[in-house]
């Protein structure tokens, strides 16, 4: 049974779609990304989930129950739907364990594995104002999930994070995966954050679902020039080409204009037949700047 389905969700803006009849399901413990150039209704559509934006069209149902939007709640949201958007915000001036005690339903012993879950059982008796900018994020993660949320919706959660803060992030967010089997839904505008972290990507485009697969299928076969760029650089090339480029063989002979290292590959840029090309390479293909290439297709 599907933890969640949405089915043909629409949404207006003035005579505009934000959202216009997408449909999608998520099971149990699945971890699935949402990726979409700015203004494609990514943000609108977890927050149409998450019972804070009202539906013009379509329903959601969490574990087979209706959501209910704003319109139909006092207060809007669903107990089990967790929302941590990048504009979240905690009460000031107080300590931080006051704020999880107002928001807990969970035993001692349960909310002091979901503190330490979220890495924060040694800021309790921090005040809010006195936390970085990741611990106030973390802080505002664990009060969510103090509900019993099952699922768990977060909208761009990376994007005003240094490079520690969010590896610490992306590790609470694995743990709770493995640890509590939390369903999460993720809207990312870096690829290598979608790519890494999803069995599967739906892309937005203008409000519609162009293309959705694995991260391998997304990557590998992109629907169109859109979806390309969505996930790195391209060029475009017929159907069935891929490159091949080495300091000798056959192929097109080219000269490396760049060179650039990205850990686990590097993009290569070669100058030929009157033509620039961006060519990914594993890690450990050495070339520098000058290099004579010979570049082929297969």
């Amino acid at each position: 049974m599907n933890l969640l389905s949405v089915d043909k969700l629409s949404k207006k803006i003035g005579s505009s779609y934000v959202v216009k009849n997408i449909s999608l399901s998520v099971k149990p413990s699945q971890r699935i990304a949402i990726a979409g150039e700015t203004g494609s209704g990514k943000s609108t559509l977890l927050r149409m989930i998450a019972g804070l934006v009202q539906p013009d069209a379509g329903k959601i149902l969490f574990e087979g129950q209706h959501v209910k939007g704003p319109e139909d709640m006092l207060v809007p949201g669903h107990p089990s739907i967790a929302y941590l958007s990048q504009l979240f915000e905690l009460p000031k001036f107080l300590r931080v364990e006051q704020v999880l005690d107002y928001a807990n339903t969970l035993s001692d012993k349960q909310a002091l594995k979901l503190f330490r879950l979220c890495h924060i059982q040694h800021l309790l008796k921090r005040k809010t104002d006195e936390l970085s900018g990741g611990e106030r994020q973390r802080v505002a993660l664990a009060r969510q999930l103090l509900t019993q949320s099952r699922l768990l919706l977060l909208d761009e959660p990376y994007s005003n994070l240094d490079i520690l803060h969010k590896n610490t992030l992306k590790k609470v967010i694995d743990d709770l995966i493995a640890e509590v089997g939390l369903t999460i839904i993720l809207v990312s505008h870096d690829p290598l954050d979608t790519l890494s972290f999803a069995e599967e990507i739906f892309v937005l485009q203008k409000g519609k679902v162009i293309q959705q697969g694995t991260p391998s299928t997304i990557y590998k076969q992109p629907e169109n020039e859109y979806v390309a760029g969505l996930f790195g650089s391209y060029v475009l090339l017929k159907p069935k080409e891929h490159f091949a480029v080495s300091a000798k063989g056959k192929g097109a002979r080219g000269i490396v204009k760049q060179v650039t290292y990205y850990g686990s590959y590097q993009e290569i840029g070669v100058d030929m037949m009157n033509r620039s090309f961006l060519i990914r390479t594993s890690s450990d293909a050495y070339f520098q700047t000058g290099d004579s290439v010979h570049v082929s297709l297969r």
